[in-house]
């Protein structure tokens, strides 16, 4: 079951076995490592540069904690040894009004439910805390691992969506997943009970 002890919006969000906290500047050689993972960036449309991650690290990441309070990309760490292995997020998609929670994790933390349970911690959060009416989730059509981690968090697929913006154009049609805070919250505070 997921706790919620926030400091500052999303840092210091707890699950069981993971937290979150801010990404820095200094942060920029994990990042790198992760983005130029071929496997993980297989459905991300391929290795990012370094200089591709710095943009995304410095604006994508940093400056949007201050334009977006309470929403942001946030680095996973293993709560027992304090470990990186990668990011959640729960920010907008780019270009939309949606508010979408997503995950990047370091190939070695794949298959462990870490993506599935820092994701139910965020909607937790984004639902409870933040009093955001629905959150979505996309995936790229043939990531499976991806889809099965979403529906595992509690979000419906709701078919295929296409999005205009350059960082998404190129993949066509993606996963479309969603749910709102009402069926969400119902469906969670049973599972507690």
């Amino acid at each position: 079951m997921s706790r919620l002890e926030i400091r500052d919006a999303g840092d210091g969000l707890l699950s069981e076995r993971l937290s979150l906290r801010r990404f820095t500047l200094a942060d920029l050689p994990l990042l790198t490592e992760l983005n130029a993972d071929p496997e993980v960036m297989r459905y991300l449309g391929g290795v990012n540069s370094p200089q591709q991650t710095r943009a995304m690290l410095e604006g994508r990441i940093i400056e949007y904690y201050d334009a977006h309070p309470g929403l942001g990309v946030w680095a996973t760490l293993l709560r027992d040894s304090g470990e990186c292995i990668g990011f959640h997020l729960l920010n907008h998609i780019q270009g939309e009004q949606h508010i979408q929670v997503g995950y990047r994790l370091f190939r070695r933390h794949w298959g462990q439910g870490y993506a599935t349970e820092m994701s139910l911690a965020l909607l937790r959060y984004g639902f409870t805390r933040l009093g955001l009416p629905a959150i979505v989730a996309i995936a790229h059509l043939e990531n499976h691992a991806s889809q099965r981690a979403l529906l595992k968090s509690g979000l419906h697929r709701r078919g295929e969506r296409s999005f205009p913006h350059p960082a998404y154009a190129a993949f066509g049609p993606l996963a479309w997943f969603e749910r709102s805070a009402q069926e969400w919250l119902i469906e969670h505070k049973a599972n507690e009970s």
